[in-house]
């Protein structure tokens, strides 16, 4: 594949790293956060790759897949709609690529399933364990599934893989992993970020380190067809601000026509044109010059200024902006695994909504978590009815 590049959004850690108090004398790597585009395949990815270790171990992983009720719905909705469409009976094998605190996995086990996880994040898997889930520590890949072969009573019925095949440094390799795992029978159905939307509505911030590939559903159905499967469907799902639900199968099932739809929209979307992406870069460019100048106005009459969500698309936020605890005094969040932690690079302490917003009379804030936008301001305001909140 040849690519050319696309978007330059500059130098950036790690989106999903925070960092421990005593870990504030160090530095972390930066690399820059570039993406490149195959207008063949459609296929787009970072031009830069980093060692998946450093990605998940460097620090301890602090994303969890039950950070929150809209996520734990969203799952137990996943788990329950799969069941129902694919006929996943209660002796079924799961394999969850990327179980993460393995929440996903128990929504299987519940409904009698055989699971199994696979996370390359020690502090993931422990507490994956600890719940009863099984978890290989590693990461994915085609070596990994032929060592787990030997291991499972029987090939998967389904392989699900949320959010992480785009994490793959070799996507090729990670399907071919799934097809060797698949049973004749079996579906892998993943979850990712939608790139159609990413790039019509502007959400730069969904770019991070972790994330390597980009996902349409004319690029899955060219990935996975060189490891052996066949995209049959697709659906578009209202998570992450529009991600897209694939289902791929070894057998040559009846495509459904969601498939084509997809792709012509994105095509009419010249997604694949890389001209698109200049026009790209220029407004959220411009966007980002006047909404800091707002910023700067309110900084300089002294008032104080919060984030609100220390998620991984956060951080992509901030570091595009050149935000840091010179001008943002706290983010907040509701995570145990990041609160007394500093975001990476910008060094902004991260407490509770409590601890912030009940000591401020007047305060200014933003939501980086945007996908849960409605949800946090209610019960910010229930704390502080003062917060005047900007518009991203």
């Amino acid at each position: 594949m040849s690519y050319t590049k696309i978007i330059d959004l500059g130098m950036h850690p790690f989106a999903d790293s925070f960092i421990p108090e005593g870990d504030l004398g160090k530095s972390e790597p930066v690399y820059p956060l570039q993406c490149g585009l195959d207008t063949e395949t459609g296929h787009v990815k970072l031009l830069y790759e980093t060692d998946p270790n450093q990605r998940y171990n460097l620090y301890p992983y602090s994303y969890t897949s039950s950070n929150s009720k809209v996520a734990r719905a969203h799952w137990e909705e996943f788990a329950t709609h799969t069941a129902k469409k694919l006929d996943i009976q209660s002796n079924a094998t799961v394999i969850e690529i990327g179980s993460n605190d393995g929440f996903l996995s128990m929504q299987y086990k519940k409904l009698g399933c055989e699971v199994m996880g696979v996370d390359p994040s020690k502090a993931m898997a422990k507490i994956a364990e600890d719940q009863g889930i099984p978890t290989c520590c590693a990461l994915f890949s085609y070596d990994l599934a032929v060592d787990l072969k030997p291991q499972l009573n029987d090939l998967a019925d389904l392989i699900v893989a949320n959010n992480v095949f785009n994490h793959a440094n070799d996507p090729v390799d990670f399907a071919q992993g799934v097809q060797e795992l698949l049973s004749d029978n079996g579906t892998f159905v993943f979850e990712v970020p939608y790139w159609y939307n990413t790039i019509t509505d502007e959400k730069f911030d969904q770019i991070y380190h972790e994330h390597l590939s980009y996902f349409t559903v004319k690029s899955a159905c060219n990935l996975l067809k060189l490891a052996g499967l066949t995209v049959y469907d697709v659906e578009w799902v209202d998570y992450h601000g529009g991600s897209i639900r694939v289902y791929a199968s070894k057998d040559k099932r009846k495509g459904s026509k969601s498939v084509q739809e997809h792709i012509s929209k994105e095509e009419d979307a010249n997604l694949f044109d890389p001209q698109q992406y200049t026009e790209f870069m220029k407004s959220i460019k411009r966007k980002r010059d006047f909404w800091l100048s707002e910023l700067y106005r309110i900084s300089g009459e002294g008032y104080p200024i919060v984030a609100i969500g220390a998620a991984a698309k956060g951080n992509t936020f901030l570091n595009y902006y050149n935000l840091d605890n010179s001008i943002i005094d706290y983010v907040t969040d509701t995570s145990e695994h990041k609160v007394g932690k500093y975001t990476p690079l910008s060094r902004i302490p991260i407490l509770t909504d409590t601890e912030v917003f009940s000591k401020y009379d007047k305060v200014y804030a933003f939501i980086l978590s945007w996908n849960i936008s409605d949800l946090i301001k209610g019960k910010l305001q229930a704390i502080n009815k003062n917060i005047e909140f900007l518009i991203k």
